[in-house]
Protein backbone atom coordinates (compact mmCIF):
# COMPACT_ATOMS: atom_id res chain seq x y z
CA UNK A 1 0.00 0.00 0.00
CA UNK A 2 1.44 3.19 -1.04
CA UNK A 3 0.63 5.71 2.11
CA UNK A 4 0.39 9.45 1.37
CA UNK A 5 3.34 11.98 2.55
CA UNK A 6 2.61 13.90 5.12
CA UNK A 7 2.86 16.82 3.82
CA UNK A 8 0.06 15.78 1.71
CA UNK A 9 -2.21 14.92 5.11
CA UNK A 10 -1.46 18.11 6.24
CA UNK A 11 -2.65 20.13 3.61
CA UNK A 12 -6.09 17.86 3.63
CA UNK A 13 -6.33 18.69 7.62
CA UNK A 14 -5.32 22.10 7.09
CA UNK A 15 -8.28 22.42 4.25
CA UNK A 16 -10.55 20.59 6.71
CA UNK A 17 -9.99 22.77 9.18
CA UNK A 18 -11.29 25.68 7.27
CA UNK A 19 -13.93 23.93 5.75
CA UNK A 20 -15.23 23.43 9.19
CA UNK A 21 -14.83 27.04 10.53
CA UNK A 22 -16.87 27.99 7.58
CA UNK A 23 -19.62 25.57 7.57
CA UNK A 24 -19.47 25.23 11.53
CA UNK A 25 -19.23 21.51 11.60
CA UNK A 26 -16.46 21.38 13.74
CA UNK A 27 -17.10 18.25 16.38
CA UNK A 28 -16.93 18.59 20.57
CA UNK A 29 -15.76 15.72 22.07
CA UNK A 30 -18.08 15.05 25.02
CA UNK A 31 -17.03 11.93 27.91
CA UNK A 32 -20.55 11.59 28.96
CA UNK A 33 -21.38 9.40 25.62
CA UNK A 34 -18.88 7.48 25.92
CA UNK A 35 -20.47 5.66 28.35
CA UNK A 36 -17.29 3.97 29.78
CA UNK A 37 -17.73 0.35 30.97
CA UNK A 38 -21.80 0.05 29.77
CA UNK A 39 -22.52 -2.51 27.40
CA UNK A 40 -25.83 -3.09 25.68
CA UNK A 41 -27.14 -4.94 27.63
CA UNK A 42 -26.39 -2.63 30.68
CA UNK A 43 -29.65 -0.85 29.83
CA UNK A 44 -31.57 -3.60 27.12
CA UNK A 45 -30.26 -7.08 26.73
CA UNK A 46 -29.90 -8.24 23.33
CA UNK A 47 -33.04 -10.43 21.97
CA UNK A 48 -30.60 -11.74 19.35
CA UNK A 49 -26.84 -10.46 18.09
CA UNK A 50 -26.06 -8.01 15.52
CA UNK A 51 -23.37 -6.40 14.09
CA UNK A 52 -22.24 -3.11 14.97
CA UNK A 53 -25.45 -2.07 17.15
CA UNK A 54 -25.93 0.85 18.83
CA UNK A 55 -25.76 1.89 22.22
CA UNK A 56 -29.50 2.79 23.53
CA UNK A 57 -28.06 4.82 25.95
CA UNK A 58 -26.64 7.13 23.61
CA UNK A 59 -30.27 7.86 21.83
CA UNK A 60 -31.66 8.20 25.49
CA UNK A 61 -28.99 10.83 26.60
CA UNK A 62 -29.60 12.74 23.36
CA UNK A 63 -33.53 12.91 23.50
CA UNK A 64 -33.31 14.07 26.99
CA UNK A 65 -30.57 17.02 26.33
CA UNK A 66 -31.88 18.03 23.36
CA UNK A 67 -35.69 17.67 24.37
CA UNK A 68 -37.01 16.12 21.30
CA UNK A 69 -40.98 15.84 21.68
CA UNK A 70 -42.33 12.21 22.66
CA UNK A 71 -44.29 12.16 19.22
CA UNK A 72 -43.17 9.87 16.89
CA UNK A 73 -39.83 8.15 15.88
CA UNK A 74 -38.21 7.32 12.12
CA UNK A 75 -34.56 4.81 11.48
CA UNK A 76 -34.22 4.64 7.59
CA UNK A 77 -31.40 2.12 8.67
CA UNK A 78 -32.88 0.41 11.80
CA UNK A 79 -31.22 -2.85 11.92
CA UNK A 80 -32.04 -4.63 14.99
CA UNK A 81 -33.92 -1.56 15.94
CA UNK A 82 -31.34 0.25 18.95
CA UNK A 83 -33.34 3.56 18.27
CA UNK A 84 -36.53 2.20 19.18
CA UNK A 85 -35.43 0.60 22.41
CA UNK A 86 -34.19 4.62 22.78
CA UNK A 87 -37.14 5.99 22.32
CA UNK A 88 -39.29 3.10 24.07
CA UNK A 89 -37.23 4.27 27.13
CA UNK A 90 -37.93 8.23 26.40
CA UNK A 91 -41.97 7.68 25.91
CA UNK A 92 -42.01 7.79 22.62
CA UNK A 93 -44.91 5.47 21.48
CA UNK A 94 -44.97 5.29 17.40
CA UNK A 95 -42.18 3.95 15.46
CA UNK A 96 -41.31 3.77 11.65
CA UNK A 97 -38.03 1.62 10.68
CA UNK A 98 -36.86 0.69 7.08
CA UNK A 99 -34.10 -1.97 6.55
CA UNK A 100 -33.20 -3.96 3.98
CA UNK A 101 -32.12 -7.08 5.74
CA UNK A 102 -35.03 -9.45 6.86
CA UNK A 103 -33.36 -10.62 9.81
CA UNK A 104 -32.68 -6.85 11.40
CA UNK A 105 -36.67 -6.42 10.94
CA UNK A 106 -37.26 -9.76 12.86
CA UNK A 107 -35.69 -8.74 15.65
CA UNK A 108 -36.77 -4.97 15.38
CA UNK A 109 -40.08 -6.60 15.75
CA UNK A 110 -39.80 -8.73 17.85
CA UNK A 111 -38.27 -6.50 20.97
CA UNK A 112 -41.29 -4.32 19.92
CA UNK A 113 -44.00 -5.90 19.90
CA UNK A 114 -46.56 -6.88 22.79
CA UNK A 115 -47.07 -10.32 23.86
CA UNK A 116 -48.95 -11.11 27.29
CA UNK A 117 -46.38 -12.64 29.77
CA UNK A 118 -48.62 -15.76 30.94
CA UNK A 119 -50.03 -16.77 27.35
CA UNK A 120 -46.17 -16.92 26.24
CA UNK A 121 -45.03 -18.81 28.75
CA UNK A 122 -47.17 -21.38 28.13
CA UNK A 123 -46.82 -21.46 24.45
CA UNK A 124 -43.25 -21.52 25.23
CA UNK A 125 -42.93 -24.48 26.98
CA UNK A 126 -45.79 -26.04 25.04
CA UNK A 127 -43.21 -25.88 21.79
CA UNK A 128 -40.31 -27.29 24.11
CA UNK A 129 -42.78 -30.63 24.75
CA UNK A 130 -43.18 -30.57 20.47
CA UNK A 131 -39.65 -30.42 20.13
CA UNK A 132 -38.83 -32.74 22.14
CA UNK A 133 -41.35 -34.95 20.84
CA UNK A 134 -39.21 -35.11 18.07
CA UNK A 135 -42.72 -35.04 15.65
CA UNK A 136 -41.98 -33.38 12.72
CA UNK A 137 -44.31 -31.23 11.32
CA UNK A 138 -45.12 -30.65 7.69
CA UNK A 139 -43.71 -28.07 5.59
CA UNK A 140 -43.89 -26.13 2.60
CA UNK A 141 -40.64 -26.04 1.85
CA UNK A 142 -37.83 -27.35 2.45
CA UNK A 143 -35.47 -24.76 3.96
CA UNK A 144 -32.89 -27.46 4.03
CA UNK A 145 -32.77 -26.69 0.35
CA UNK A 146 -32.16 -22.87 0.26
CA UNK A 147 -28.44 -23.55 2.26
CA UNK A 148 -25.47 -22.47 0.07
CA UNK A 149 -22.97 -25.30 0.45
CA UNK A 150 -25.02 -26.55 3.07
CA UNK A 151 -22.95 -29.55 4.39
CA UNK A 152 -19.82 -27.36 4.37
CA UNK A 153 -21.84 -25.40 6.90
CA UNK A 154 -23.92 -27.99 9.21
CA UNK A 155 -23.26 -31.25 10.17
CA UNK A 156 -25.87 -33.82 8.72
CA UNK A 157 -27.27 -34.97 12.06
CA UNK A 158 -27.85 -30.73 12.84
CA UNK A 159 -29.64 -30.44 9.88
CA UNK A 160 -31.99 -32.60 10.41
CA UNK A 161 -32.79 -31.37 14.08
CA UNK A 162 -32.63 -27.75 12.92
CA UNK A 163 -35.63 -28.82 10.27
CA UNK A 164 -37.63 -30.61 13.18
CA UNK A 165 -37.33 -27.33 15.41
CA UNK A 166 -38.41 -25.03 12.31
CA UNK A 167 -41.18 -27.47 11.40
CA UNK A 168 -42.57 -26.80 15.44
CA UNK A 169 -42.07 -23.35 15.09
CA UNK A 170 -43.49 -22.62 11.21
CA UNK A 171 -46.90 -24.81 12.93
CA UNK A 172 -47.35 -21.59 15.03
CA UNK A 173 -50.66 -19.99 14.38
CA UNK A 174 -49.46 -16.80 16.23
CA UNK A 175 -47.05 -14.50 14.08
CA UNK A 176 -45.95 -12.37 16.52
CA UNK A 177 -45.18 -15.45 18.79
CA UNK A 178 -43.49 -17.16 16.33
CA UNK A 179 -41.25 -14.19 15.06
CA UNK A 180 -40.02 -13.99 18.66
CA UNK A 181 -38.92 -17.29 19.16
CA UNK A 182 -37.75 -17.52 15.49
CA UNK A 183 -35.34 -15.10 17.00
CA UNK A 184 -34.09 -18.49 19.27
CA UNK A 185 -33.52 -20.64 16.49
CA UNK A 186 -31.66 -18.03 14.28
CA UNK A 187 -29.17 -18.11 17.21
CA UNK A 188 -29.17 -22.13 17.51
CA UNK A 189 -28.84 -22.06 13.62
CA UNK A 190 -25.80 -20.12 13.73
CA UNK A 191 -24.35 -21.78 16.47
CA UNK A 192 -24.72 -25.33 15.71
CA UNK A 193 -23.20 -24.59 12.36
CA UNK A 194 -19.17 -24.46 11.46
CA UNK A 195 -18.99 -20.88 11.66
CA UNK A 196 -16.37 -19.52 14.06
CA UNK A 197 -17.60 -17.91 17.22
CA UNK A 198 -17.26 -14.00 17.24
CA UNK A 199 -17.14 -13.60 13.49
CA UNK A 200 -19.65 -11.54 11.80
CA UNK A 201 -18.34 -12.44 8.13
CA UNK A 202 -18.63 -16.64 7.54
CA UNK A 203 -15.41 -18.07 8.23
CA UNK A 204 -15.65 -21.94 8.86
CA UNK A 205 -13.97 -23.29 12.42
CA UNK A 206 -10.81 -25.37 11.53
CA UNK A 207 -11.72 -28.21 13.84
CA UNK A 208 -14.97 -28.79 12.32
CA UNK A 209 -14.87 -32.26 12.06
CA UNK A 210 -15.16 -32.69 15.67
CA UNK A 211 -18.02 -30.65 16.20
CA UNK A 212 -21.26 -32.45 16.80
CA UNK A 213 -23.73 -29.48 18.70
CA UNK A 214 -26.45 -30.81 20.80
CA UNK A 215 -28.91 -28.93 18.76
CA UNK A 216 -31.95 -29.16 21.09
CA UNK A 217 -29.81 -28.58 24.60
CA UNK A 218 -28.69 -24.84 22.21
CA UNK A 219 -32.35 -24.33 21.04
CA UNK A 220 -33.92 -24.76 25.00
CA UNK A 221 -30.98 -22.42 26.32
CA UNK A 222 -31.63 -19.79 23.74
CA UNK A 223 -35.11 -19.68 23.99
CA UNK A 224 -35.06 -19.21 27.79
CA UNK A 225 -33.02 -16.78 27.64
CA UNK A 226 -34.88 -14.87 25.38
CA UNK A 227 -38.43 -15.47 27.43
CA UNK A 228 -36.53 -13.81 30.26
CA UNK A 229 -35.28 -10.74 28.52
CA UNK A 230 -38.31 -9.97 27.00
CA UNK A 231 -40.18 -10.56 29.31
CA UNK A 232 -38.47 -8.76 32.04
CA UNK A 233 -37.27 -5.65 29.92
CA UNK A 234 -39.32 -5.25 27.29
CA UNK A 235 -42.78 -6.36 27.64
CA UNK A 236 -43.62 -4.08 30.49
CA UNK A 237 -43.24 -0.98 28.23
CA UNK A 238 -44.98 -2.51 24.75
CA UNK A 239 -48.98 -2.45 25.17
CA UNK A 240 -49.44 1.27 23.87
CA UNK A 241 -46.32 1.16 21.00
CA UNK A 242 -47.53 1.36 17.60
CA UNK A 243 -45.07 0.16 15.11
CA UNK A 244 -44.67 -0.44 11.52
CA UNK A 245 -41.92 -1.57 9.62
CA UNK A 246 -40.52 -2.38 6.08
CA UNK A 247 -38.01 -4.36 4.17
CA UNK A 248 -37.17 -1.54 1.88
CA UNK A 249 -35.11 1.45 1.32
CA UNK A 250 -36.30 4.21 3.19
CA UNK A 251 -39.28 6.26 0.90
CA UNK A 252 -40.80 9.30 0.98
CA UNK A 253 -44.19 9.10 2.60
CA UNK A 254 -47.00 11.41 3.76
CA UNK A 255 -46.37 11.21 7.49
CA UNK A 256 -43.94 13.45 8.78
CA UNK A 257 -41.59 13.02 11.79
CA UNK A 258 -39.81 14.86 14.96
CA UNK A 259 -37.44 12.59 15.61
CA UNK A 260 -34.61 11.04 13.51
CA UNK A 261 -32.60 8.78 15.50
CA UNK A 262 -30.25 6.41 13.10
CA UNK A 263 -26.98 5.13 13.04
CA UNK A 264 -26.19 4.01 9.52
CA UNK A 265 -23.22 1.93 7.86
CA UNK A 266 -19.86 3.58 7.78
CA UNK A 267 -18.79 2.35 4.45
CA UNK A 268 -20.00 -0.07 2.09
CA UNK A 269 -20.92 -3.61 3.68
CA UNK A 270 -18.68 -5.75 1.62
CA UNK A 271 -15.30 -3.71 2.95
CA UNK A 272 -17.26 -2.66 6.49
CA UNK A 273 -18.92 -4.64 8.72
CA UNK A 274 -20.83 -7.38 6.47
CA UNK A 275 -24.58 -7.36 7.44
CA UNK A 276 -25.68 -9.68 4.77
CA UNK A 277 -23.20 -12.03 5.64
CA UNK A 278 -23.44 -12.34 9.13
CA UNK A 279 -27.54 -12.56 8.44
CA UNK A 280 -27.11 -15.28 5.41
CA UNK A 281 -27.96 -18.57 7.11
CA UNK A 282 -31.57 -17.27 8.77
CA UNK A 283 -32.14 -15.44 5.59
CA UNK A 284 -31.65 -18.39 3.21
CA UNK A 285 -33.54 -21.34 5.96
CA UNK A 286 -36.38 -18.54 5.88
CA UNK A 287 -36.73 -18.19 1.76
CA UNK A 288 -34.97 -15.03 0.94
CA UNK A 289 -33.81 -15.44 -2.22
CA UNK A 290 -31.06 -12.77 -2.60
CA UNK A 291 -29.62 -13.37 0.58
CA UNK A 292 -25.76 -14.10 -0.40
CA UNK A 293 -26.27 -10.25 -2.33
CA UNK A 294 -27.48 -8.43 0.31
CA UNK A 295 -24.09 -6.95 1.57
CA UNK A 296 -24.38 -5.51 -2.55
CA UNK A 297 -28.10 -4.21 -2.36
CA UNK A 298 -26.83 -1.58 1.21
CA UNK A 299 -25.70 1.46 0.73
CA UNK A 300 -22.17 1.93 -1.44
CA UNK A 301 -22.94 -1.56 -3.01
CA UNK A 302 -23.87 -0.26 -6.78
CA UNK A 303 -20.43 0.45 -8.67
CA UNK A 304 -20.10 3.91 -10.18
CA UNK A 305 -18.10 4.98 -13.15
CA UNK A 306 -17.00 8.53 -11.74
CA UNK A 307 -15.77 10.21 -8.91
CA UNK A 308 -17.74 12.03 -6.18
CA UNK A 309 -16.97 15.42 -6.68
CA UNK A 310 -19.46 18.26 -4.71
CA UNK A 311 -18.61 19.69 -1.41
CA UNK A 312 -15.67 18.87 1.28
CA UNK A 313 -15.72 15.32 0.57
CA UNK A 314 -14.73 15.49 -3.07
CA UNK A 315 -10.71 16.45 -2.21
CA UNK A 316 -10.57 13.57 0.23
CA UNK A 317 -11.76 11.13 -2.46
CA UNK A 318 -9.57 12.90 -5.44
CA UNK A 319 -6.57 12.02 -3.32
CA UNK A 320 -7.41 8.25 -2.51
CA UNK A 321 -7.39 8.67 -6.30
CA UNK A 322 -4.27 9.48 -6.73
CA UNK A 323 -2.98 6.40 -4.66
CA UNK A 324 -5.63 3.99 -5.73
CA UNK A 325 -8.68 4.91 -8.45
CA UNK A 326 -10.20 1.88 -8.20
CA UNK A 327 -10.83 2.38 -4.59
CA UNK A 328 -12.01 5.75 -4.41
CA UNK A 329 -14.80 4.38 -6.90
CA UNK A 330 -16.22 2.09 -4.39
CA UNK A 331 -15.68 5.04 -1.71
CA UNK A 332 -17.50 7.51 -4.15
CA UNK A 333 -20.37 4.80 -4.36
CA UNK A 334 -20.94 5.36 -0.66
CA UNK A 335 -21.14 9.03 -0.49
CA UNK A 336 -23.37 8.90 -3.76
CA UNK A 337 -25.67 6.76 -2.10
CA UNK A 338 -25.45 8.02 1.59
CA UNK A 339 -26.09 11.77 -0.43
CA UNK A 340 -29.57 10.00 -1.84
CA UNK A 341 -30.71 8.14 0.99
CA UNK A 342 -30.23 11.88 3.07
CA UNK A 343 -32.10 13.99 0.23
CA UNK A 344 -35.15 11.69 0.50
CA UNK A 345 -35.70 11.95 3.99
CA UNK A 346 -35.73 15.94 4.23
CA UNK A 347 -39.47 16.52 3.24
CA UNK A 348 -40.47 14.08 5.96
CA UNK A 349 -39.51 15.99 8.91
CA UNK A 350 -41.16 18.19 10.21
CA UNK A 351 -40.68 21.82 10.86
CA UNK A 352 -38.81 21.83 14.01
CA UNK A 353 -37.78 18.82 13.84
CA UNK A 354 -34.44 17.08 15.02
CA UNK A 355 -32.53 14.50 12.96
CA UNK A 356 -29.68 12.47 14.69
CA UNK A 357 -26.82 10.43 12.69
CA UNK A 358 -24.41 8.43 14.66
CA UNK A 359 -21.25 7.42 12.38
CA UNK A 360 -18.06 6.63 12.44
CA UNK A 361 -15.03 8.39 9.98
CA UNK A 362 -13.55 5.46 8.25
CA UNK A 363 -9.86 5.69 7.09
CA UNK A 364 -8.99 4.61 3.48
CA UNK A 365 -5.25 4.82 2.29
CA UNK A 366 -4.92 5.81 4.92
CA UNK A 367 -6.96 9.05 4.67
CA UNK A 368 -9.87 9.89 7.05
CA UNK A 369 -12.70 10.91 5.67
CA UNK A 370 -15.26 13.05 7.23
CA UNK A 371 -18.40 11.58 7.12
CA UNK A 372 -20.12 13.23 9.69
CA UNK A 373 -19.07 16.58 8.11
CA UNK A 374 -20.25 15.17 4.79
CA UNK A 375 -23.68 14.60 6.50
CA UNK A 376 -23.73 17.78 8.55
CA UNK A 377 -23.66 19.28 4.93
CA UNK A 378 -25.56 17.59 2.63
CA UNK A 379 -28.55 18.97 5.75
CA UNK A 380 -27.67 22.15 5.89
CA UNK A 381 -27.90 22.38 1.94
CA UNK A 382 -31.55 20.90 1.89
CA UNK A 383 -32.65 24.06 4.25
CA UNK A 384 -31.65 22.38 7.75
CA UNK A 385 -29.24 23.83 10.48
CA UNK A 386 -26.32 22.16 12.01
CA UNK A 387 -26.81 22.71 16.16
CA UNK A 388 -24.04 20.39 16.96
CA UNK A 389 -21.51 17.39 16.19
CA UNK A 390 -20.33 15.64 19.42
CA UNK A 391 -17.35 13.26 19.48
CA UNK A 392 -17.62 10.33 21.40
CA UNK A 393 -14.87 7.44 22.26
CA UNK A 394 -16.33 4.33 21.50
CA UNK A 395 -15.67 2.22 24.71
CA UNK A 396 -17.47 -1.02 23.75
CA UNK A 397 -15.44 -1.26 21.01
CA UNK A 398 -15.43 -5.16 19.67
CA UNK A 399 -12.88 -4.95 17.18
CA UNK A 400 -9.23 -4.90 17.06
CA UNK A 401 -7.43 -1.38 16.95
CA UNK A 402 -5.36 -1.77 14.32
CA UNK A 403 -6.27 -4.17 11.23
CA UNK A 404 -4.59 -5.59 8.31
CA UNK A 405 -6.54 -3.89 4.90
CA UNK A 406 -3.71 -4.99 2.74
CA UNK A 407 -3.07 -8.45 4.16
CA UNK A 408 0.69 -7.82 4.15
CA UNK A 409 2.67 -8.70 7.22
CA UNK A 410 3.45 -4.84 9.36
CA UNK A 411 1.30 -2.84 7.35
CA UNK A 412 -1.46 -1.70 10.17
CA UNK A 413 -3.87 0.80 9.67
CA UNK A 414 -6.17 2.06 12.67
CA UNK A 415 -10.14 0.67 12.73
CA UNK A 416 -12.35 3.07 13.96
CA UNK A 417 -12.11 3.96 17.83
CA UNK A 418 -14.57 7.23 17.95
CA UNK A 419 -18.03 7.88 16.58
CA UNK A 420 -19.51 11.38 15.93
CA UNK A 421 -23.33 12.39 16.51
CA UNK A 422 -24.17 15.06 14.22
CA UNK A 423 -27.66 16.84 14.90
CA UNK A 424 -29.49 18.90 12.91
CA UNK A 425 -33.03 20.78 12.69
CA UNK A 426 -35.40 21.57 10.05
CA UNK A 427 -35.88 25.39 9.53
Amino acid sequence: MILLEEPHLDLIQKRDSKDAEKHDYLAIYNPKYDFLGQSYASMYPNLHRYPATMLPQIGLELFKEFKVKKTNLLDPYCGSGSSFVSGLEYGIKHFVGFDLNPLALMISKARMTYIEYSYLIRQKDKLLCQVESRIERPLDFNPLENITNLDFWIDKNAQQDLKLIFSCLKDLEDKNLQNLFMLSFSETLRECSYTRNNEFKLFRMKDYDNYKPNVYAIFTKHIESLVKNYSQFYQPKLQEISLKLTNASFQNSEQRFDTLLTSPPYGDSKTTVAYGQFSTFINEWLGFKDARKLDSKLIGGTKVQKLYSKGLIKDYILEISKIDKKRALEVSSFYFDLESSIKSLVSSINIGGKVFFIIGNRIIKNIKLPTDKFIAEIFCNNNFTHLQTIKRKISNKSMPLQNSPTNKVGILSRTINEEYIVVCRRN
